[in-house]
């Protein structure tokens, strides 16, 4: 018997990529159970699909930097419950120093559906009951007709898993001109934040400050530094400027959604802009700004 659960949950994450550097990401998540019947005549019941298995996946990787630790590009230590990580791409060098709990650390060379697929399953076999004989997931981007970008971000403020410096989100943004859609400004911001760190100004600190690793090469020619006290722990980051935006106040969806439509009127400022900017899948926030 095979009892099945589409868009069980959303994982909303970061992760690391030779070529692009850091990625943010959303991936749904499908389930699939095999096995027999249990004493309530069901494979499980769909309340412990969601308790157990949607907390597993939520806990082992959303809001966290997926590391593929066999990629040669990848240094890693840990001492206690500190991490130090050294990245190189093609963007540039990727220094952390942050809590464990901020990575999931994916065996593989690259993080792909397959390695993350892999991942997880390996997380959930041992929280599943004896009837349970087997479980497939299925990961998948959703489905945009509007240009979209991937962004990662930390948000110092939030008391939840947000709070961890390098999470992300893939993310539609649709924006309207005087009440016409405008897909020239969607192309616009889909290009702007295409793998972009968007980093808060009162997060930006001297890179004498942070304390990575030896193995870390960097300069305030080529990168900005990012450190800030949560309630997880301290939280640090050197980026490519590059690769980086700087905001001038919080990254939350509703605060970027503003900064967008600000954005835009002072490029056009006869002009009324709506924008929809969402947070990974089916989420978000809208900013209107008249003339």
């Amino acid at each position: 018997m095979q009892l099945f659960v589409r868009d069980l949950t959303v994982i909303d994450f970061s992760y690391l990529c030779p070529i692009r550097g850091m990625v943010g990401e959303s991936w749904i998540v499908d389930v699939l159970l095999d096995g027999g019947l249990d004493e309530q005549n069901m494979v499980l019941d769909f309340s412990k699909v969601k308790r157990t298995i949607k907390n597993t996946i939520d806990e082992v990787a959303d809001h966290r930097l997926l590391i593929p630790t066999a990629c040669s590009e990848v240094r890693w230590q840990q001492k206690g419950d500190k991490v130090w990580m050294d990245f190189s791409s093609l963007q540039g060098d990727i220094h952390l120093a942050c809590p464990s709990q901020a990575f999931a650390l994916i065996p593989s060379e690259i993080i792909d559906f397959d390695s993350v697929n892999a991942f997880l399953q390996k997380a959930l076999r041992a929280m599943l009951p004896d009837n349970v004989e087997g479980i497939a997931l299925t990961l998948r981007n959703e489905m945009h007709e509007a240009p979209f970008y991937h962004y990662s971000h930390g948000l110092k403020k939030h008391d939840g898993n947000c709070q961890r410096i390098a999470h992300g989100h893939r993310s539609p943004i649709n924006i309207f001109e005087n009440g016409i859609a405008a897909p020239k400004w969607d192309e616009y911001w889909a290009k702007r934040w295409k793998d972009i760190y968007l980093g808060t100004e009162e997060d930006v600190v001297n890179l004498s400050e942070l304390t990575l690793s030896p193995q870390a090469k960097v300069s305030e020619e080529t990168h900005y530094g990012f450190c800030y006290q949560a309630p997880q722990g301290e939280f640090q980051l050197a980026m490519p400027k590059s690769r980086c935006e700087i905001i001038p106040h919080d990254t939350t969806v509703e605060l970027l959604a503003e900064f967008i439509a600000n954005t835009l009127v002072e490029k056009s400022p006869q002009s009324e802009f709506k924008v929809i900017a969402y947070e990974g899948v089916g989420k978000g926030a809208i900013s209107v700004k008249n003339i």
